[in-house]
């Protein structure tokens, strides 16, 4: 998840608005998931991203790639997801940008590579 710049986005602006703690408990419940059937698992991590707006998002990816002493302002601009479904009516599959995963697996591989990332893994999470 740390090659993610959108999740390095997010992890940089819990630890700026002093919300480290909901990392912490964000892994304590993909763990107490671990030994679920996957069929019950719910995706721990897309609730982290509800706690900034895809425009802070999108600053702090800006400013994370960025090169330093560059002067000309870098913006990064996101389609919305409710854009993504007007362009592309017939392909409804967004789970790459929203988390709601067709199929369970997807709730699993996540909450894997999250406890992967908090435990400093660098190991695939499938």
């Amino acid at each position: 998840m740390k090659d993610f710049v959108a999740f390095r986005a997010l992890v940089a602006l819990l630890h700026e608005n002093g919300k480290s703690t909901l990392l912490d408990e964000a892994y304590e419940r993909c763990k107490e998931q671990e030994h679920l059937p996957k069929e019950e698992m719910k995706n721990e991590v897309k609730a982290l991203y509800n706690e900034f707006s895809a425009d802070e998002i999108s600053r702090k990816i800006a400013e994370i790639v960025t090169p330093k002493g560059i002067k000309p302002k870098v913006e990064v601009i996101y389609q919305s997801i409710e854009g993504l479904h007007r362009a592309c009516p017939n392909h409804l599959g967004d789970w790459y940008f929203t988390g709601n995963f067709p199929t369970p697996g997807g709730n699993r591989v996540v909450n894997r590579a999250f406890i992967n990332y908090m435990e400093n893994k660098d190991v695939r999470a499938y």
